[in-house]
This record gives C-alpha cells, sequence and structure tokens, in this order.
C-alpha cells in the first residue's frame, strides 16, 4: 500500500489520472463483470418469463387436449420465474458487495490525501466543503456504479439482444422497433440530460452551501444567541433550504414528464408489436399463440431500458463530487506547486526539501517581511515583520489578542501562505514542506487532547513506535515517572476521557513527553500555562527550559513568566512587532516593558529583577 508521501508523488507525476474511478474500475473489473452478467441474466429471465406466460395463456386458451401440449411452457414459466428472482438477488448482494469494496478504498484514500493536510485544512477550506466531501462525495460515488454503470450496460446488452432477436423474425420489423428502443436508451436521456445539467449543478452547490453555513452556523452558534440573532439565523436557514427544495421540485416536474414521454413510447412499441403480429400471424409468418407473447415480452424488455434516464440525469451531480474530491487531491499538492509572491517549487524540489531537513538536526528558520491578510479588503493581520531564528533560539511572542500572534504561528507552520514576503526553513520555503511540517514542528498547546487509553499508548502518540524504555525516560524528563509507576497498572492505567485521571499540570506534563518523543527541531507553544496556577505553572516552565536544550522554542503567552530565559522577545501590536529585544534589553530601554513587567509581577521593582528568577536551565 502507498505511504501517503509515495501517493502524493504518484499524482504529481501524472501516474493516477481520474483515480478516483479508473482505478477501480480495474481492480474489481471481474467483480463488476459478474454483477452485469447477473444483471443481463435477471432481465433475460424477466423478458422469457413474460414471453413464456404470454404463449402459455394463448396457448391454454386453445384448450389442448392434453396438459403434455403445455408442460414445457409451464416448466418454463416456473423456472424463469425462479431464477429471475435468484438472479436479481445476487446481483444485488454482489454489486453491493463489489461497491462497498470501492467505497471502503476511496473512504481510505481520501483520508490519506486529508490526514497530511490535517494542519492547513482550516485555512484552505470551510469545514461544511470538508464535510461534504466525507458525507456525501464518496457515498455518492456508489451510485455511479450502481444507479449508473450497471444498469445502462445491462440496458445496452439486452438494447442489443432485443435488436438481434426481432431482426430473426422481421429485419424491417427490427429497425423499426430498434428506433422505438434507441429513443428510450439515448435520446431521451440525452434530452434529459440537457434540460436537468443546470439543476443538478444547483442542487449539489446549494447542498455544499447548506453544509457549509449549518455547520459554521453551529459552530458560531453562541454568537448568534450572543448578538440576539438566532430567529435571523433560523430564517436565513430556512430560506436556504426552500430554494434546494424549489430545485427539486423542478426536477420532480421534469421527472413526471420524463416518464410520460417514455411511457408514451412504450405505449406506441405495445401498439406496433400488436398490429405486426397481428399481420404476421393472418400472414402465416407466426402463430396466433405467439401475439400475446410478442406483446407481453415488451414490458420486462423497457423496464430494463427505462433505469438509463434516470442514471444519465446523476451525471452532474458525479462531475461535481468528482471535481471537489480532485481539488481535495490537488489541494495536498498545493504546497509544492504554487508559491506567494515568486515562492513555490516542483515535486523535484519537494523531495531535495525533505532530504534537506529530517527529524532531529538543525531547522534555521528566517521570516522575511512577511505580511497576511486573509482577504483582500481585510487589514493586514501580520505586516511586515521580519526574525531570525537560528537552531536553538528561544523566542517569546507576547502581545493582546488580535495582535497577530497566532496568525505568524500559522505562517511558520506553513498553514497559511503569506500574502508578500517569505518564511524560509533551511533557506527553504516552509510551504514546500507539505506534510513533512510535523517532522520539522511541533505544537503543544493550553489544551492537548488525551485520548480514552493507556498512559504509555498516550504517550506514543508522539511517536508511535517508541519502545517501552523510551517511554519511561521521556516520562522522566518531564518529571511524571515517579507519579506513573505509583499508579494501580503503570503505564498501561487508562487515562479516562480527555485524561480526567490527571490534573491540568499533569495533562500538560504528558504532552511535553509526546514533544520530546518526536524529537523535531523546532517547539511551538502556544499559552500552554493558561489555566494553571503560579506554582504549576512556574514547575511546567521550569520543565520545559530543562527538558528543550538545544531545541528552537517559540513561546507564546500573555504574561511574563520566564521571560529572562528567552534569547528574544517581540510584542505584537495590530500586526507588526511594537517591541523587540532581550528581557535585559527591554529592561533597560523601554518604559512600557517595565510598566507590563509591573503589571504582571505585583510588587516587582527594578531592583528585584534578578531576585527571584526561574532557575536557569543548563548551559546550552
Amino acid at each position: 500500500m502507498k505511504s501517503g508521501y509515495e501517493h502524493m508523488e504518484t499524482v504529481r507525476n501524472g501516474k493516477e489520472k481520474n483515480s478516483w474511478i479508473a482505478p477501480y474500475v480495474a481492480q474489481y473489473r471481474w467483480r463488476f463483470i459478474a454483477v452485469i452478467a447477473l444483471g443481463t441474466c435477471a432481465a433475460l429471465c424477466a423478458v422469457l418469463l413474460l414471453f413464456t406466460s404470454g404463449f402459455l395463456i394463448s396457448k391454454s386458451a386453445l384448450r389442448p387436449e392434453n396438459i403434455l401440449m403445455v408442460y414445457v411452457p409451464i416448466v418454463g414459466v416456473r423456472a424463469f420465474g425462479i431464477f429471475r428472482a435468484v438472479f436479481r438477488y445476487i446481483e444485488r448482494l454482489a454489486g453491493h458487495d463489489a461497491v462497498l469494496r470501492v467505497l471502503a478504498d476511496q473512504r481510505v484514500k481520501l483520508y490519506r490525501i486529508l490526514e497530511p493536510q490535517a494542519l492547513f485544512l482550516r485555512s484552505r477550506m470551510q469545514t461544511g466543503d470538508v464535510l461534504g466531501a466525507l458525507a456525501d462525495d464518496v457515498e455518492r460515488l456508489q451510485d455511479i456504479y450502481l444507479r449508473t454503470v450497471f444498469p445502462a450496460v445491462t440496458a445496452l446488452v439486452m438494447y442489443g439482444g432485443a435488436v438481434i432477436a426481432f431482426g430473426s423474425v422481421d429485419l424491417g420489423f427490427a429497425v423499426w422497433m430498434g428506433l422505438y428502443m434507441l429513443f428510450l436508451v439515448a435520446v431521451l436521456p440525452a434530452i434529459s440530460l440537457k434540460v436537468t445539467w443546470k439543476w443538478r449543478v444547483r442542487l449539489k452547490k446549494e447542498n455544499s452551501r447548506l453544509y457549509t453555513r449549518l455547520t459554521d452556523g453551529v459552530l458560531g452558534l453562541g454568537d448568534w444567541l450572543a448578538s440576539g440573532r438566532a430567529t435571523e439565523f433560523v430564517q436565513q436557514q430556512e430560506e436556504a433550504e426552500e430554494q434546494v427544495d424549489t430545485v427539486r421540485r423542478k426536477l420532480r416536474r421534469w421527472t413526471r414528464w420524463r416518464d410520460l414521454m417514455a411511457q408514451c413510447v412504450i405505449g406506441l412499441m405495445v401498439i406496433s408489436v400488436t398490429l405486426w403480429t397481428g399481420n404476421a400471424a393472418s400472414g402465416g409468418q407466426l402463430p396466433a399463440v405467439m401475439i400475446a407473447a410478442f406483446v407481453l415480452v415488451l414490458f420486462p424488455l423497457t423496464e430494463s431500458l427505462l433505469p438509463v434516464g434516470d442514471a444519465v440525469e446523476h451525471l452532474p451531480q458525479y462531475q461535481e463530487s468528482l471535481d471537489r474530491l480532485k481539488q481535495l487531491e490537488g489541494k495536498s499538492d498545493l504546497q509544492g506547486q504554487t508559491g506567494v509572491d515568486g515562492v513555490g517549487g516542483t515535486g523535484d524540489s519537494d523531495r531535495r526539501i525533505r532530504l534537506r531537513i529530517p527529524p532531529k538536526l538543525r531547522a534555521d528558520i528566517e521570516i522575511n517581511r512577511v505580511s497576511y491578510r486573509y482577504a483582500a479588503g481585510d487589514s493586514y493581520a501580520v505586516h511586515d515583520v521580519s526574525l531570525h531564528l537560528p537552531q536553538g533560539k528561544r523566542l517569546a511572542i507576547l502581545g493582546r489578542s488580535g495582535g497577530g500572534k497566532s496568525t505568524l504561528l500559522k505562517l511558520i507552520q506553513g498553514a497559511l501562505l503569506p500574502s508578500a514576503g517569505n518564511i524560509l526553513i533551511n533557506n527553504a520555503p516552509v510551504q514546500t514542506l507539505d506534510e513533512s511540517v510535523p517532522d520539522v514542528i511541533a505544537v503543544l498547546n493550553q489544551s492537548p487532547h488525551l485520548f480514552d487509553t493507556t498512559v504509555a499508548n498516550n504517550l506514543r502518540i508522539g511517536r508511535a513506535h517508541a519502545t517501552d524504555e523510551e517511554i519511561r525516560q521521556v516520562a522522566a524528563q518531564v518529571g511524571l515517572s515517579g507519579l506513573i509507576e505509583s499508579l494501580p497498572q503503570g503505564y498501561d492505567t487508562p487515562m479516562l476521557e480527555t485524561g480526567l485521571r490527571f490534573s491540568g499540570g499533569e495533562r500538560q506534563r504528558i504532552a511535553l513527553a509526546r514533544v520530546l518523543l518526536r524529537e523535531t527541531p523546532v517547539v511551538i507553544f502556544d499559552e500552554p500555562t493558561v489555566g494553571l496556577d503560579p506554582v504549576t505553572e512556574r514547575e511546567l516552565m521550569r520543565t520545559i527550559l530543562d527538558s528543550l536544550q538545544g531545541k528552537t522554542m517559540i513561546w507564546v503567552t500573555h504574561h511574563l513568566i520566564g521571560a529572562e530565559q528567552m534569547d528574544e522577545l517581540i510584542f505584537m501590536e495590530n500586526g507588526q512587532i511594537a517591541m523587540q529585544g532581550s528581557h535585559e534589553q527591554l529592561l533597560a530601554g523601554e518604559e512600557r516593558y517595565r510598566r507590563l513587567i509591573e503589571l504582571d509581577r505585583p510588587g516587582w521593582t527594578g531592583r528585584q529583577q534578578h531576585e527571584q528568577p526561574l532557575p536557569p536551565a543548563a548551559s546550552r
């Protein structure tokens, strides 16, 4: 099985075009052929059942002298009736089995596409779009086979067989019937497709908007309620649903007209066959008992042709789903193929970059006059920021909410592409790292998620193949070994839901142990001490500083604990750097910084600045 990176390389090299359909048709071709064969057999049995029934009814009406005169058609009716049901059941069973296998593979493929982009999805796509791809697009692809491919191929086989069968009796009449059936199997579906294409595309887009609007509304429900606009939200949602219902009503109306035209054509076929068989029987070309047989055979025959019209109508929706899935597939390759302000790369350069930045080694970060805004008309969230972070440097980013700290972090991680300037890691644009970013940069935020599994398994999220000895080493490094070993089952003790067995500080230490197992050269801390009491906060800070020797640290915080241990501090305000320097430099030259220290540490005076700092980390 291909890894995520190998899959991306294959796509880049153009080896998997139409990769959502063609590979699975080739992989499961024998299953598909079997399904089509079973469907054809079921349709053929239905045709022969009605043909034999018509003959049996007519023959019985003549009151044959002996039951043996109709014994063969009686047996035929029983056999075709039984086999029709058997073939139909096996066809449905085999069809769904094949399609569900394809669906399982496609879901795995979609996950492999989305998983490397997990860091970037929030900035590239709305939640509703992702939900639509997961819940709607992949599910819809199964209908391509069940509602389009299988019925269409079966209909074509039956169409060819029917023309040949009629031609064996009367070539001219076979041509006439072929035209009737051609209208049902090709002309009417083509007209239907042309009429409904725009409606189907619009319906798909409106459903996507509903997904997006609903997820955005649910996620922002608190804002709607707080602003007193809950009624407005409900009204907007109902209006959007009404627009979707309007399109559905148009489609249903057309479906009724299409079915009416199809039934009229079938009626003409019945009349034509009745007249032809009557004339043939009068001329001695056909026995009179065959009239009912030929007429009745039209009903199961046309029943196998009619699904083509409905199948073809759904092609716009399939195309829309395929386009969105291919767009997702393309987004996973976006970082390596596009750039901002001249920054970009190719598949080959991506590979060189991957080899250039293996984990455990250096990652020198250069931020060159970077600016970013979320929309063209918005003010800059980050504006003209330049920084240099050689391996091992400790940087603290401070500032009030909305100052641009979180946006700067996303830019450093490559989750956002700069509107201007560039960010380089080892002289390579960060966006070209793509899914390798987690191998270079680890993140510890204020709410790390702990799973309801064992302590050891939670730690191994940092590195899946970590040995028991490595687990014990990182636990000791973050000061948790004694606590874990005192638990009833040690490292095999369940964490309980969201790690409720542990306190806030202990949960952060477990998350820190994960980071240490990752062994990335850069670690970002996004306010990891928020919500902790002062004693726990200082202890966690001390543990972090002691355990991350030699690693680049980027610390985002609102207050100044541990500022003395940082090599550089920057204050973000309105997207720009308002103050920059070491703790000592800012203390000496920035009155505003001294006031912030006084606010953050009540009772502080300039003479106390070195009296009670955090114990300094060992020499780097």
